[in-house]
């Protein structure tokens, strides 16, 4: 019931879009009404559609590759290999067009050509299914692209070995827990610099800024300090000078 209802919908679709280009000839229109003919599996329809549209807009890249696929549904890969080889002359990246070609060069046994079109797909989409199935059957091996990027080794300076009592182990749940043993390192191995966490970082400048506070401190109690025996040196001074002048009459 429900395919029926498709087909009908279908069927109203393709009369208002051949209405629509009928009234403007030289419009793109074309496109989607050969879109709705291949929906209804109309593919020699679809096909006079584009061909017509292709006079109008020689280099539409959009309508080539869907004359293309046409081509291919209607068991025609001569004309849809030509057809999709010009798009991709144009466009070079054109996703949709290099999976219609792949699917066609292994048709024909050109294994090269339809590794060429896949690894066109996985350089801009890696993780393409359908391009590592076609990868797959043609026998191809994984392509570094798709491959799990390798991690580099720990190495010691170049043009000395390393040797396998060098690599650390790698530590467990449970080992990472307990409190290792220090290593003396020698000085080869002695790293040139020393990474603080924040926290220690902090703690190292609260104390740098209180020992500086401290020095200013005893800097100041020390200048009072002088300033009072010097006032206290002037005081007896003046003191001593009245004692000694000699009373007048």
């Amino acid at each position: 019931m429900a395919s029926g209802s498709n087909r009908v919908d279908n069927a109203a679709e393709i009369d208002r879009l051949a209405l629509a280009l009928a009234k403007e000839p030289g419009s793109k229109a074309f496109i989607p009404l050969a879109e709705e003919y291949g929906k209804a599996g109309m593919w020699s329809e679809a096909a006079a559609v584009l061909e017509d549209g292709l006079k109008t807009y020689p280099s539409f890249i959009t309508a080539m590759v869907a004359l293309g696929r046409t081509y291919d549904q209607m068991n025609q890969p001569v004309k849809a290999t030509a057809i999709l080889e010009e798009a991709v002359k144009l466009s070079p990246e054109n996703l949709r067009a290099h999976r219609t070609l792949a699917k066609i060069y292994i048709a024909q046994g050109a294994k090269d050509a339809a590794l060429r079109s896949c690894n066109v797909i996985l350089a801009v989409n890696p993780q393409d299914q359908e391009a590592l199935s076609l990868r797959a059957v043609l026998g191809a091996p994984v392509s570094p692209a798709t491959a799990e990027p390798s991690r580099p080794l720990r190495t010691k300076k170049p043009g000395k070995p390393v040797s396998e009592a060098a690599v650390p182990p790698i530590e467990t749940a449970q080992s990472s827990t307990a409190k290792s043993e220090p290593v003396a390192l020698n000085a080869e191995e002695r790293p040139a610099t020393v990474t603080t966490s924040p926290q220690e970082d902090l703690t190292q400048m609260a104390t740098l800024v209180a020992s500086m506070a401290h020095e200013r401190r005893r800097a100041t109690v020390t200048q009072l300090e002088q300033w009072l025996a010097a006032i206290q040196v002037h005081r007896r001074d003046r003191a001593h000078s009245g004692e000694s002048s000699p009373p007048t009459s």
